[in-house]
């Protein structure tokens, strides 16, 4: 199921290994075992791994997106929230210990991204016959469909799709991930909309890497391998060369390296000789051709990266961006420097509220300002972006201030800049979004048993990482009626001391 709906892949994760050789690089491969998905708040962790039937919580349509060889996607309603997703369903039985540490290796990916345009990952379930990873639901078809449909596409539209794809490889190389199986199954529409977001799937065979430190296993789809894969030594860069076939099939609507056997195309990428002789590049301009060589460079050392393809000539000339919308801008910065630390806690079920039941509306133009704010189009906030931002609308030693205090509060992993969930969480609506409806439906997803009540045990199921002392306070500031459990009434008070 290589496109998140089974599509014209050539395997269930949407790649091969091209001569079924395990990667001796520098790490070997994980071990399959229990890997619990987690959303991580600093060293808090909501834990959405479960093990049992996912039909106690989902209720999977038919028919079928999509179906490969071990398994299918469907849509899915979550019950509590009424909120359409994606299940990707994989028979344990029907998959190898190879297959499942790739589907476990997708798992642990996909928790450490935070990206716009990288697919989010809501939950992880196995029973005794499948496992279950619960996706956002992306409506709007792949890239493959819109080739089929357009044909080539203008230099615009290429353009403005090249730098969503590149954003995302950007961040996930600053994340050491290389993706390694890039192409338009892969990039999935969010919705049917004109303008609607790319988002990256499928990331079954990226890998954690070392810099420095080449890969050897071949792994892709023969048309958008790079060489230095078929000779087993590559880094990063791999992806770059990928990004490099897709725009050049966007401009001219069919591959640089074509043959009738995949042999064929194989020696044709060992070569790496490619032309724009065809009359469909006659009115492609000098800079987009000059922007294919760079990411098709045959020589790794010599090809672009990706901060380096977004700052092209040719993506700028066709991408806007993102316009500073003054009132908005002083609207959500204003939002982030009310932001102030609560009880890990409250934080926890804040950011669960945002992760699980924030609609795309709500964050759609929060999203605007992450991507104005966010000058180099590496997906994180960095202090100096932060004060450019702030000194818009304020004075420089003010905005300085603001902007140490705010890395304080919103940093909640340390990491030196502002993820795009922290981000959100710092900015979103909190009256909007803290509901008594939504609140509600939070209280009944942490209700396990629908006794009414939430019981210690029952909130340590969903978060770790918090010490005994602090479930003590927990129950002494809010279980009112000292039962050791939390009412709906206790439930809405501790939510409503972060107002």
């Amino acid at each position: 199921m290589g496109s998140c709906y089974g599509k014209r892949s050539q395997s269930d994760y949407g790649t091969q290994n091209i001569d079924n050789q395990p990667e001796t690089d520098n790490s070997s491969p994980q071990k399959f075992q229990h890997i619990d998905e987690q959303a991580c708040l600093g060293n808090l962790i909501i834990t959405n791994e479960k093990v049992g039937l996912i039909t106690k919580d989902y209720t999977l349509l038919n028919p079928p997106l999509g179906s490969g060889a071990y398994g299918e996607v469907r849509k899915a309603i979550h019950k509590s929230t009424n909120m359409m997703r994606a299940v990707k369903i994989i028979h344990k039985a029907q998959t190898s210990m190879e297959e499942q540490e790739r589907l476990m290796n997708e798992v642990k990916i996909l928790q450490k991204l935070d990206h716009p345009n990288i697919i989010k990952i809501h939950e992880f379930y196995q029973d005794e016959s499948f496992f279950y990873i619960v996706t956002e639901l992306c409506t709007g078809g792949d890239l493959f469909d819109k080739l089929s449909q357009e044909g080539s596409l203008s230099e615009k539209k290429a353009a403005e799709i090249m730098k969503q794809i590149l954003s995302a490889i950007n961040y996930c190389h600053n994340e050491k991930i290389v993706h390694r199986d890039l192409k338009p199954e892969n990039l999935l529409y969010e919705s049917d909309k004109e303008n609607s977001m790319l988002k990256i799937i499928d990331f079954g065979t990226s890998k954690e890497f070392v810099p420095k430190q080449k890969l050897n296993q071949k792994l892709g789809i023969t048309t958008y391998i790079a060489p230095e894969v078929l000779k087993r030594k590559y880094d990063e860069k791999c992806d770059i060369w990928s990004c490099g076939v897709i725009l050049y099939i966007l401009l001219c609507g069919y591959p640089p390296f074509d043959a009738r056997s995949e042999g064929r195309i194989m020696e044709k990428v060992s070569k790496g000789v490619y032309s724009f002789d065809s009359q469909e590049w006659e009115e492609v301009t000098k800079e987009a051709k000059e922007f294919v060589r760079k990411m098709l460079q045959f020589e790794p050392n010599k090809r672009i990266n990706a901060q380096q393809a977004l700052n092209d000539p040719w993506i700028k000339r066709f991408t806007n961006p993102t316009e500073f919308d003054r009132p908005l801008m002083t609207e959500v910065l204003t939002n982030m420097r009310k932001f102030t630390k609560q009880q890990k806690l409250q934080e926890a079920v804040f950011k669960f509220i945002v992760v699980q039941l924030a609609t795309k509306e709500e964050k759609a133009e929060l999203l605007k300002i992450f991507q104005c704010l966010d000058t180099n189009q590496d997906g994180k906030l960095s202090k100096q972006e932060l004060l450019v931002g702030y000194s818009k609308v304020m004075k420089p030693i003010e905005a300085a201030e603001e902007v140490n205090c705010i890395f304080q509060q919103v940093d909640k992993n340390n990491s030196g800049s502002i993820d795009y969930t922290e981000f959100v969480v710092a900015t979103i609506d909190r009256q909007q979004l803290l509901s008594k409806q939504r609140l509600q439906v939070t209280f009944h997803m942490f209700d396990k048993d629908k006794s009414g009540s939430i019981t210690i045990d029952e909130l340590k199921e969903i978060f770790s990482g918090i010490p005994e002392e602090m479930w003590k306070q927990v129950v002494q500031d809010f279980d009112s009626n000292s039962d050791g459990q939390i009412s709906l009434e206790e439930f809405f008070a501790m939510m409503k001391k972060i107002d």
